[in-house]
């Protein structure tokens, strides 16, 4: 069914919300019903399967009994809800040896149970909303000593609200599921949130230009440009290099300085005045 299909990633065999969810599955119905219905919880529509007896209410995919569904994705998940009642899926499988496996798991067995062809687990479910996530490789291999090839069939039966049934080809964070593989939908940025702490643009100081003095404080600013022409010409020595770096414009600077306090007073010079002045 699915064998000659491109399998990697995801690959969906039940979708509640599509139009026809159960095309490729054939359902079964003794004392109970088979119905979509709209939840509550996620406000979406699911699959609903009750009935009195968990072995007479199910769906089996493929629809067709000879037909094989040829998955070779080892990771089942299942979105379900815990509809506090007995309920229990089975799973077939083919591994290496050839030999068809049956998997079935409930919430009503209380020890594991391992046989030739089937093994009984049991499965925990918390209330409302859960991810069952099946990994059929490793369960085949710790049972039987075999390796996973693929899923022959699968059955899913009462009392239970599905809302996606799919294969993976490992375990996705929740990060790395995409939207609609979500249970409760895209998470919340908690980038957002920051940019809400911004300082508005109204609430910074206005600018000396666009208040009603602006004129007067362009004009304060010119005595500080008359204060630094006044300064010492040292300063202006240290900025001729700009494109050096700090330790080697300090050597520059003090190597500039010595020839200036040497020109000062040299002993040459110093006589020469002396007798000028004399």
């Amino acid at each position: 069914m699915y064998r000659s299909a491109y399998q990697k990633g995801f690959l969906t065999v039940l979708y509640s919300v599509g139009s026809s969810p159960l095309e490729k599955w054939s359902s079964y119905t003794k004392n109970g019903y088979i119905k979509r219905i709209y939840d509550e919880d996620i406000k979406s529509l699911v699959l609903e399967i009750m009935g009195s007896n968990v072995s007479t209410t199910f769906i089996h995919c493929p629809s067709e009994c000879k037909e094989q569904l040829g998955i070779k994705l080892p990771f089942l998940v299942l979105l379900i809800k815990n509809m506090h009642k007995y309920f229990c899926f089975e799973v077939k499988i083919q591994d290496d040896q050839r030999f068809m496996r049956r998997f079935r798991v409930s919430n009503f067995q209380s020890k594991t149970s391992i046989k030739p062809f089937c093994t009984a687990m049991p499965m925990g479910m918390s209330p409302g909303w859960n991810q069952i996530q099946f990994n059929l490789a490793d369960f085949t291999r710790r049972a039987y000593g075999s390796n996973y090839l693929e899923t022959v069939s699968l059955q899913i039966h009462a009392n239970v609200r599905i809302r996606r049934v799919y294969f993976t080809d490992k375990l996705y964070a929740e990060a790395e599921l995409p939207n609609e593989y979500r249970l409760l939908g895209k998470p919340k940025d908690l980038k957002k949130p920051e940019k809400q702490f911004k300082v508005p643009p109204t609430a910074r100081p206005p600018s000396p230009l666009n208040t009603a003095r602006g004129e007067g404080a362009v004009k304060a600013k010119k005595p500080e440009a008359v204060v630094q022409e006044s300064e010492p010409e040292a300063a202006p020595e240290i900025k001729k290099e700009p494109s050096l770096s700090i330790s080697v414009g300090v050597a520059s600077a003090t190597a500039a300085a010595e020839p200036s306090v040497a020109a000062d007073e040299p002993p040459t010079q110093t006589e020469a005045t002396e007798e000028a002045y004399y």
